[in-house]
């Protein structure tokens, strides 16, 4: 409290003291019973007022600061504030008035003093006391935060007096061989507001008004924008819906520690925007809130951090505006990105519906009306339906952080499905795509949609740990042929979405002894062996499966998502092993091992083969160390994917199909949307 009491004491340092005894007679009229509302209330919050008083011989005015008492009629009490380092024989001085903030003005008083001591000073209030210094826009008292001042490579510390979103004053030092001329008025100057834990605002500013004190100074500033850009600007963006009822936000303003509501006026998974009164603006462009609840009811309410990124002023009437600020999401809990996604793709289509609790048979009975699990996919599952079973209860019922799925459901009967896990570090599998052949014709489209809208609007996040998304398709499959594989044989930029085919086979697990003494050795993979895996892959590709699938040299022993994983109560884990001949790299492996059914192709259940040199490694060498490897699985027969499908036509070997991986660069999501408006538009 002592700071605020300093604070407000500095904060009337700005007024000139000319200023405090100059003629009122045309300036707004302030009556006695809310002089005395208005010092109660000042009491009520243990606030002070300024007492001003000219010297004797001088005739230099003095400001004290008071604390006003219980005011009840005529008489004020008011007992000092620092009893010690008063002037000595004040009652000599001349009294001239007392000084009062109320919201956007001050009231200044003259009244009769009745008396005063050491202890403090008793007025006689008069009928009549006066506005003085109106402004535009209220600005609130500060304490705690810390201010940073930066012009032409010098940094002046000091701290926060007051804020308003238009203009705020700041306290500096000017610490040796500082010295306040290094600052020019003339110039901009950078401000950065922030406390122990985080920058809350930088941005530039312009100087309206300073004191001109030696050591320590006061300056008015004025934010130079009026909005920022946070992010890449982007053409395909989510609809900004307006709700009915209006949904809310309330956050403890991070700047003057007031609880603040605000009905958002519109609402997307990206931002929102907020009308506030011009003359109790807050809301500062650049400024973050750290933690804000967006209330869709009473229970529901969803947290996130937010930053404001512009302020629009409109009129209402002559004397009085509004200001429409809009605030964009940095970041949202994973599982909250649901419920807001959840509710925006129920206004946008309310068949659409995002990881909803599911009936698991009408689910399983989709799957197989529409021809997503067919007989060859069926035979390869059957040995563990149940497993399969009770990975997609976990899915589905529990809606685990590390899954997504996508719903079209008309009248409770499910018509379209598609689905995301996500299975490496910064890297979400897309999917399950399935559509009812009885059902709407567009399901399987919506679904798409669903799934490109979340990325599209959540990737930025942090939370989301979505760099990349990516999906294995088989060519003759034509509809992700065409979409996936289409938008990247048209972008042709491999490092925005790129295609890389594997063979894919089935190992026979055997428990037979190979003799695997000699030049061949598996170990486990270092960095340098991913070093040379990347001039490989360069060479041969040029995408981005290494860094989608964490085949990256810092990626080595990161287990962030093991944990969560088996946090969750699932399965993930990871063994890459290098295989050489002599100490020379000829193929990486990487097997991952999950939940059965967490891929119902078994492709995040699997052995993943790179080989780096198809012509110096034997069929019965490459067989061999997949043989030592099989005792990772449970199931008897374990997918294969194999890089590049040249090796087994280089070495005659047989295998079932042929998988593209598509990896979608999650920074060219606009040229995939424009893709998929073309395609879709043309086939309309």
């Amino acid at each position: 409290m002592k700071e605020e009491l300093n604070n407000l004491e500095k904060y009337f340092q700005l007024f000139h003291h000319a200023e405090l005894d100059i003629p009122l007679e045309k300036e707004k009229k302030v009556t006695k019973k809310h002089l005395i509302n208005t010092l109660n209330f000042i009491n009520f919050n243990e606030g002070t007022i300024l007492i001003n008083f000219k010297h004797p011989k001088y005739n230099n005015i003095i400001s004290i600061t008071a604390k006003p008492q219980p005011c009840l009629g005529d008489t004020l009490d008011c007992v000092w504030v620092q009893k010690t380092g008063l002037p000595q024989k004040l009652s000599l001085f001349k009294f001239l008035n007392f000084l009062l903030a109320d919201g956007l003005k001050f009231i200044l008083v003259r009244a009769d003093v009745k008396g005063i001591s050491e202890e403090g000073i008793t007025f006689i209030l008069p009928e009549i006391s006066y506005e003085i210094g109106s402004r535009k826009v209220r600005r609130d008292l500060c304490k705690g935060m810390q201010v940073e001042l930066i012009q032409n490579s010098v940094i002046f510390n000091g701290s926060l007096l007051d804020f308003s979103a238009v203009s705020f004053s700041v306290e500096l030092l000017a610490t040796p061989p500082q010295t306040f001329q290094w600052i020019n008025p003339e110039l901009t100057v950078y401000v950065i507001f922030k406390n122990e834990q985080d920058i809350l605002y930088s941005g530039e500013c312009i100087i309206i008004r300073q004191t001109f004190d030696q050591k320590i100074r006061i300056f008015v500033l004025e934010p130079l924008h009026s909005n920022i850009r946070r992010f890449k600007p982007k053409e395909f963006r989510g609809p900004r819906d307006k709700l009915l009822p209006s949904p809310h936000i309330i956050f403890r303003h991070p700047i003057t520690r007031k609880m603040i509501t605000f009905e958002i006026d519109d609402l997307s998974s990206t931002g929102f925007s907020v009308e506030e009164y011009g003359e109790n603006s807050i809301l500062l462009p650049g400024m973050i809130i750290p933690e804000l609840y967006i209330e869709i009811a009473k229970y529901f309410k969803i947290c996130c951090r937010a930053q404001v990124v512009y302020r629009n002023v409109n009129k209402i009437y002559v004397d009085e505006t509004y200001v429409k600020c809009g605030m964009a999401i940095l970041d949202m809990d994973i599982q909250d990105q649901v419920k807001l996604s959840a509710l925006l793709h129920q206004v946008a289509n309310r068949k659409s519906y995002v990881c909803n609790i599911v009936d698991l048979d009408a689910l399983w009975k989709f799957f197989f009306e529409a021809g997503f699990v067919y007989p060859e996919k069926y035979a390869f599952i059957h040995t563990n339906k149940e497993k399969f079973k009770k990975t997609y209860e976990k899915l589905y019922i529990q809606s685990p952080t590390i899954a997504r799925h996508f719903m079209y459901q008309d009248k409770g009967i499910i018509e379209g499905h598609m689905s995301m896990i996500h299975f490496y570090e910064n890297t979400w599998l897309i999917h399950h795509h399935a559509a009812s052949r009885a059902g709407s014709r567009r399901a399987g489209l919506v679904v798409l949609d669903q799934v490109g809208r979340y990325v599209n609007e959540f990737h930025s996040l942090h939370t989301t740990h979505m760099n990349f998304v990516i999906c294995y398709f088989r060519p003759n499959n034509k509809f992700p042929n065409r979409v996936f594989g289409g938008f990247a044989r048209e972008l042709k930029n491999p490092k925005g979405s790129s295609l890389d085919s594997f063979a894919y086979f089935h190992f026979q697990k055997t428990f037979e002894h190979h003799d695997l003494s000699g030049p061949w050795a598996l170990t486990e993979t270092q960095p340098e062996d991913l070093l040379e895996l990347k001039n490989f892959y360069e060479y041969e590709s040029g995408g981005l499966m290494l860094s989608a699938l964490d085949l990256e040299p810092d990626m080595i022993g990161n287990d962030k998502l093991n944990k969560e994983y088996q946090r969750l109560g699932f399965k993930r884990e990871r063994h890459l092993l290098s295989l050489k001949k002599d100490g020379l790299l000829k193929a990486i492996i990487m097997v991952t091992l999950s939940d059965f059914g967490l891929n119902l192709s078994d492709l995040t259940n699997c052995i993943h083969v790179i080989v780096l040199d198809s012509d110096d490694l034997p069929l019965n060498i490459f067989y061999s160390h997949l043989s030592q490897l099989s005792h990772y699985f449970e199931q008897n027969k374990i997918p294969v994917l194999l890089y590049p499908v040249s090796y087994s036509e280089t070495q005659s070997m047989p295998y079932e199909k042929t998988y593209t991986l598509w990896v979608l660069n999650m920074q060219n999501t606009d040229d995939y949307f424009r893709f998929m408006k073309k395609l879709f538009t043309h086939r309309e």
